[in-house]
């Protein structure tokens, strides 16, 4: 939608992405708070409520002309993610176990939703203007039904076949939690500086037209499609931080790449490579996060999929202040220090330790 906003309202780099600030800023705070209440009780139809919910924030921001509305019609739909991703990944890690190659089919869901969202929305938004967004809740809606009769008996069996699932245990490590959240926290700035300004990148800086633009956005989401379920076979094969490292350093060359490209079709290669390099270590931090809190998984959920992750809106308003004040290049050269950062805190971190045991879990 961002460049769609660009074009019709005339908003400046930083008004966008005070947007991106917008439909985040509420889900960082709530996140961590549907954790703790997951940990608690049992609140599983918070996944199809969350998700509801934020399809209808989509659909009513292009239909708001004033800017504050549109606003809080995001912040709207960053409640229903807040609600939805504690309870999801807790239902998600009792259907996977141990294995992170589970978890990033899990994981990959939602980063293939992203890659697919400017592939469904860019052709409603051509032809109605932003106020075709009021289509882009039925795939929530459609969602949500399958979700209300189908996600308690996948995930918990019938009464006559009960399934047995497995969390972790043991004690919580709040140390190496901590570190891990510094390293989502500088993935979540790359990814959303990288996904608010890459397509008017392409459009201003290179030349690219709106429909090539956009298909930039697209095939770095669908790059990280792949990338989260090549990061779940790494980790599953070679450790959990092997992924993680991989990851962050394929990232150096890939976002250098990009800054300095001049020409479409190499910065395309370059957007295809760091897509890969940013959904390497996803899924990897979901696991290592619930296997460092077992005691507190909802909390653990919240944080690495939800707190974490949506620090990075907080930041894309002071990239598109320096964007408008520098260029778009600028910006993102600037986003290289992160992957430098999070390869420094990946050494303060260890694998999960051999010790901890793993029992039947009863949700």
């Amino acid at each position: 939608m961002l460049p769609f906003l660009v074009a019709e309202r005339h908003y400046s780099y930083a008004a966008v992405a005070g947007l991106v600030l917008a439909g985040t800023i509420l889900s960082s705070v709530a996140q961590p708070l549907f954790g703790w209440w997951a940990d608690r009780r049992s609140g599983r139809w918070l996944v199809t409520a969350g998700m509801l919910t934020a399809g209808i924030g989509v659909a009513l921001s292009g239909l708001a002309t004033a800017y504050a509305v549109t606003g809080v019609a995001l912040a709207l739909s960053g409640l229903g993610v807040a609600a939805f991703h504690p309870e999801a990944a807790r239902a998600a890690r009792q259907a996977a176990g141990n294995s992170t190659r589970a978890m990033s089919v899990f994981a990959v869901g939602g980063n293939a939703g992203y890659a697919l969202g400017p592939i469904l929305a860019t052709p409603v938004l051509v032809a109605f203007g932003l106020r075709g967004t009021v289509l882009l809740i039925l795939p929530a809606a459609v969602m949500a039904v399958v979700l209300l009769t189908r996600l308690t008996s996948t995930i918990d069996g019938t009464p006559e076949h009960r399934r047995t699932r497995t969390l972790p245990t043991g004690e919580d490590d709040w140390r190496a939690f901590s570190w891990l959240t510094g390293i989502v926290v500088s993935r979540s700035i790359l990814f959303f500086g990288i996904t608010t300004f890459v397509a008017l990148y392409f459009a201003h800086s290179l030349g690219a037209s709106r429909s090539v633009s956009a298909a930039a956005l697209t095939a770095f989401l669908v790059a990280g499609a792949a990338g989260t379920l090549l990061g779940g076979v790494v980790a599953d094969r070679t450790g959990k931080l092997v992924s993680i490292r991989v990851g962050f350093a394929l990232m150096l060359p890939a976002l250098g790449g990009l800054v300095l490209a001049s020409d479409v079709v190499v910065a395309m290669g370059f957007v295809v490579v760091a897509g890969m390099a940013a959904f390497l270590p996803f899924s990897v931090f979901v696991m290592l996060g619930q296997d460092y809190l077992p005691r507190r998984i909802g909390t653990a959920s919240g944080v690495t999929v939800g707190l974490a992750v949506s620090v990075g809106g907080l930041v894309a308003p002071m990239l598109g202040i320096l964007a408008d004040a520098t260029s778009l290049r600028t910006a993102l050269a600037v986003l290289l220090v992160l992957p430098v950062v999070a390869l420094a805190l990946s050494s303060r971190l260890h694998e999960p330790r051999p010790g901890d045991s793993r029992e039947p879990a009863t949700l």
